[in-house]
Formats: structure tokens, C-alpha cells, sequence
């Protein structure tokens, strides 16, 4: 309403503070990462570290299911609630269908990749596979995000590239504590020619664990973007 009043006198001025704002809750730091409800540490920020068990709806660290199979000398167990694996696609679709009517975020994500890329049994719909990504986005889900990020900018998933949108995704998912959407926003800002705000999402990205983050910003100390306090309190947090 201000805006629209006295347009004239200090529209750029609004503009300008609306860019403050949101950068400000961009670049915060990340809360800390979900724990693994067995072991109680940090899950790791690599997806292909986690597992997600449809049957209690929980995110559980490969190292637990690891340990779990070794200890009870069975693999066919769910390392939390002990619950026989799904026998077939049908089945495994079946529990995750019943998370989502629970409203569980996780669920609508995993169910998405599976409507992506018609695995399980189900029919290849990325329409519906983007509409379950956004759902799950806007019930807590940063992955989802991060998905959809992607999806709208490579193009694949049955969307126009769009880099603006996968740009919007990727920070909705990084606000969220996703690492490596921070990360390729990161990848984004360097190419469009902006190594300070590049930095800085790398540096997130690394003190949050992220690998080929703590590279990116070492390669940076190295070539004299990244102060000498800046790469230590990095190493530290990572």
C-alpha cells in the first residue's frame, strides 16, 4: 500500500529494502541438519547417504541400516521400527501413499521421483511428479525444493527451462537448510559474474558439510577471494 502511494518518491528505495530483507534471511546460517533417530548425529548432507523408510517415515543414515543388518544378521528389516521391507512396488507405493495422507513431506518428495522417472509400477507423469515435488516443498520438504529447482533448470522433468524459477526453488531449498542447492546457487552467482554473493553460499555450503563446497571455497583462498579467517573458520565448521 505504501508503495502503491508514493510510488513516485520511493520506489527503488522499497525495492532496494525487499532485496535486504531477503538476503538477510538467505544467507543466514543453516539451522542445524535432522538428526538420524537411531545414532542421534547429523544425517549426512549427501542424498545418497540417507535412506528414507516409507514404512515409519523416517530418514535413517546408511551407516545405522549398516550396523542394524550386521547386529541382527538380517537386511530385511527397517533399521527403526523393525517393520518387514515392502514386498513388492506395489506395496512400497501402498505405505508411502498412506504418509502423504498424513501430510508427511518426505513421503510427496520420494513419491514425486518416482512419478519423474515412472519407477514402481507407477506411470511416467512430471506434471504430477512437479505438483507432489511443490507440495512437499510447502509442507517442509527442502529437498523437494531443490527437485523442482532442477527440474525447471535443465528442463527434463516436462517443464521449459526456466533459470529464473530454478533460481526462486533453489533458495526456497538452501533458506531451508539444503546444502546443495546452496551449492549450485552458488554455481549460478559465479556465472553471472557475482564472486561475492558466490562466496558466501559456498562458504554455507562447506561449514554445512558439503564436500565439493569446501573445494570451491578453497580454490578461492588459493586465487585471494576467500580471506585467510575466512578458509580457517570454514575448516572448523566443516
Amino acid at each position: 500500500v505504501c508503495k502503491k502511494k508514493h510510488k513516485s518518491k520511493h520506489k527503488k528505495k522499497c525495492e532496494r529494502r525487499v532485496a535486504e530483507l531477503h538476503d538477510e534471511k538467505l544467507f543466514r546460517e543453516s539451522l542445524p541438519p535432522e538428526e538420524c533417530p537411531i545414532c542421534m548425529l547429523p544425517l549426512p548432507p549427501s542424498a545418497d547417504q540417507v535412506t528414507f523408510e516409507a514404512c515409519c517415515g523416517k530418514d535413517i543414515c546408511n551407516g545405522c541400516i549398516y550396523a542394524m543388518d550386521e547386529i541382527n544378521g538380517a537386511d530385511d528389516l527397517c533399521a527403526f521400527c523393525r517393520t518387514p521391507y515392502a514386498r513388492s512396488d506395489k506395496e512400497s507405493v501402498k505405505r508411502l501413499n498412506k504418509l502423504t495422507e498424513k501430510g508427511n513431506a518426505d513421503a510427496y518428495n520420494q513419491l514425486a521421483g518416482y512419478y519423474a522417472d515412472g519407477e514402481m509400477g507407477l506411470p511416467q507423469d512430471r506434471q504430477k511428479a512437479n505438483d507432489l515435488y511443490l507440495k512437499a516443498g510447502e509442507l517442509g520438504c527442502a529437498g523437494a525444493y531443490h527437485n523442482l529447482g532442477n527440474s525447471y533448470y535443465s528442463g527434463e522433468r516436462g517443464v521449459d527451462v526456466d533459470r529464473k524459477k530454478a533460481k526462486h526453488y533453489w533458495e526456497l531449498a538452501a533458506m531451508n537448510g539444503h546444502v546443495a542447492a546452496r551449492y549450485n546457487l552458488g554455481c549460478v552467482e559465479a556465472q553471472a559474474g557475482n564472486p561475492h554473493r558466490a562466496t558466501k553460499h559456498f562458504i554455507l555450503a562447506a561449514r554445512a558439510g558439503l564436500d565439493e563446497a569446501l573445494d570451491t571455497v578453497k580454490l578461492g583462498f588459493r586465487s585471494g577471494i576467500v580471506t585467510k579467517d575466512e578458509y580457517a573458520n570454514t575448516l572448523r565448521a566443516y
